[in-house]
């Protein structure tokens, strides 16, 4: 079994090592991640003894609940996280109008679902789509990511370009509903294809009604002319 020369751990102690940490940082106790993570207790602690091998959407699924990449999970972190570099020359903030926001959502992508929680607002990664001018997510019922209809949710995507010291967020807020018609469940299917990255069987679908949607853009103004 190969172990790490400095820590002497091997690679899957050292996986379980980082699923530990980050649950102290995160204060969630194992119960708790095998919920978010949609697996049993028993089947979670099994993984973390078996390995990435044994299962990867499993470690895929765990990684998300734990705010990671797959591979910062069963590699670590191999660098800092962004926003470390230093600010961009004559930076600016800028709004962007409703329709610059949704131009930036695109089609379809990855983005961050708010949900009320028992102990405050919490937040999990999904695949997304956007369906005439609303957002459409798929989960698990009753799973972390399942919004009850009427839910006050926020979704938000942003993207970072740590070199150039910019970037832009979009911040959508409104009211969660599960989709129920066959008709529209039947396109969604074949027009959008959304496939969780989570894996498993994911057969309800939400829909993210806006209430209000707004974005700003950080970028560099261009140097003033010299005489």
């Amino acid at each position: 079994m190969d172990t790490h020369p400095r820590t002497g751990l091997s690679a899957t102690e050292a996986i379980a090592r980082r699923i530990g940490d980050r649950q102290d940082l995160l204060g969630l106790d194992t119960d708790a991640l095998a919920r978010v993570a949609g697996m049993s207790r028993p089947y979670l602690e099994f993984l973390t003894t078996a390995g990435p091998s044994f299962d990867p959407n499993g470690f895929l699924r765990i990684a998300a609940a734990l705010g990671l990449t797959y591979h910062e999970l069963v590699a670590g972190r191999t660098g800092p996280p962004p926003g470390q570099a230093s600010p961009a020359p004559r930076p600016a903030l800028l709004r962007l109008t409703e329709q610059e926001c949704w131009d930036s959502l695109g089609t379809r992508g990855v983005g961050r679902i708010a949900l009320p929680g028992e102990h405050g607002p919490a937040v999990f990664p999904v695949n997304y789509a956007v369906d005439h001018r609303t957002v459409v997510y798929r989960t698990r019922p009753r799973g972390a990511a399942d919004a009850p209809p009427g839910t006050g949710v926020s979704f938000e995507v942003d993207r970072i370009d740590d070199h150039l010291s910019t970037g832009w967020n979009v911040l959508i807020t409104g009211t969660a509903e599960h989709i129920d018609d066959k008709a529209t469940l039947q396109r969604l299917l074949r027009d959008l294809a959304v496939q969780p990255w989570a894996g498993g069987p994911r057969p309800l679908w939400i829909r993210v009604r806006p209430a209000s949607v707004t974005g700003r853009r950080i970028t560099s103004m261009p140097a003033p002319d010299e005489d």
